[in-house]
């Protein structure tokens, strides 16, 4: 049997080809050829539709060093492109629209209002699922303030923390409320007080482009004023079977209402983290086995629900009881977490798992045609 060929699908995150992740792609093409997969990057530019060949971006690890390569579409295909704004975008739905027939190791999720509503309907699933809505206007907003001290709103297709307000109500006066947050650039703002009648001159208004959900907030402040939760990875091994590849805490910066890594966040040991708010080491263990199965079970349930899925993080609180409640689900997830604590054989397997679940599949799919 042949050696496949993966190719990483991902975006450039600018007009001069700028590249996320391109240390995570030097290490995992190094790393697929110890393992006998021929891996390179390509993004949906790079793609000849009428000579049906990629012009893919090849790391050298022997030589430190990029090339470009005329190549044939690979045998397998690992998307990594997150959501952006403009053509870039509008060109990778194009790409996996035409060759929705290829085999690709994941298949895009949905946003989060949508994914919450498929976990709601799951029985399994509603006692880590936090009250959430469709925001529609101000009076969505007033209306959850009554059920909850502490909400936030949330863009339904943001990632790293980009345009959260975190609204909580005083517990002086019911009618005070302090609103913080980032704007589209992840830059932290101003914290206001403000009066809840006038709410609706810091909310988003009706009829804007981006839709929102408002989150039941988990009080996740810590002594120092700094919020944090927990980033858990769940990814497919090399036989295809779900495993939990590790589980760390993220700490947010001065006055942030997010816990991103990106927006200035630290990264630190779940047990350390744990152990501020849970002083049995049993209990402990109970809710990290506890939080392993659930981030497990969810992901077989999407895969079944939305397609082909080999990897995923789920973002995760754990209040002074230990109990576990789901932020929300990323589908496309950083690995650096791991590093930042010295957990470096966990970041090489959240390298491995894929190109090893890649190895696994294509056999299986060889195999079936012999």
């Amino acid at each position: 049997m042949p050696s496949p060929v993966l190719g990483i699908l991902t975006l450039y995150l600018n007009d001069k080809k700028h590249l996320e992740e391109k240390k995570v792609y030097e290490m995992m093409i190094e790393e697929g050829q110890k393992l006998g997969i021929d891996v390179y990057v390509f993004t949906p530019s790079d793609v000849n539709f009428s000579k049906e060949l990629i012009h893919a971006l090849m790391y050298l690890p022997e030589q430190n060093r990029w090339i470009r390569k005329w190549r044939s579409f690979p045998d397998l295909i690992f998307d990594r492109c997150r959501i952006q704004r403009g053509e870039r975008f509008q060109e990778l739905l194009r790409f996996r629209k035409k060759y929705a027939h290829l085999l690709f190791l994941n298949r895009p999720l949905r946003n989060k209002w949508t994914l919450h509503q498929a976990l709601n309907k799951k029985a399994l699933f509603r006692p880590f699922l936090l009250d959430t809505k469709l925001y529609g206007s101000t009076a969505d907003v007033k209306l959850m303030l009554k059920k909850h001290r502490l909400l936030y709103l949330k863009p339904i297709n943001g990632t790293g923390g980009r345009g959260i307000l975190r609204i909580e109500r005083s517990s002086k006066n019911g009618n005070t409320l302090l609103v913080q947050g980032r704007d589209q650039q992840r830059r932290i703002l101003s914290p206001r007080k403000i009066e809840i009648e006038n709410i609706s001159t810091l909310l988003p208004s009706a009829d804007t482009k981006t839709r929102y959900i408002i989150q039941e907030g988990v009080q996740l402040k810590l002594p120092n004023g700094r919020v944090h939760d927990y980033r858990m990875l769940v990814q497919k091994n090399k036989y295809g079977q779900w495993e939990c590849t590790g589980c760390a805490g993220r700490i947010g910066a001065e006055r942030s209402v997010t816990s991103n890594l990106h927006g200035g966040g630290r990264a630190a040991e779940m047990n350390e983290l744990l152990s501020k708010w849970i002083s049995l080491p049993e209990k402990r263990n109970e809710v990290r086995e506890t939080a392993e199965e659930f981030g497990i079970e969810v992901a077989k349930y999407l895969e079944k629900t939305y397609g082909d899925l080999c990897e995923l993080a789920l973002d995760l609180a754990i209040d002074k009881k230990g109990h576990i409640y789901l932020i929300e689900v990323n589908p496309k997830p950083a690995r650096e977490v791991f590093i930042e604590i010295g957990q470096e054989e966990v970041y090489r397997q959240a390298m491995i798992k894929p190109l090893e679940y890649s190895l696994w599949l294509y056999k299986q799919k060889n195999s079936s045609f012999l």
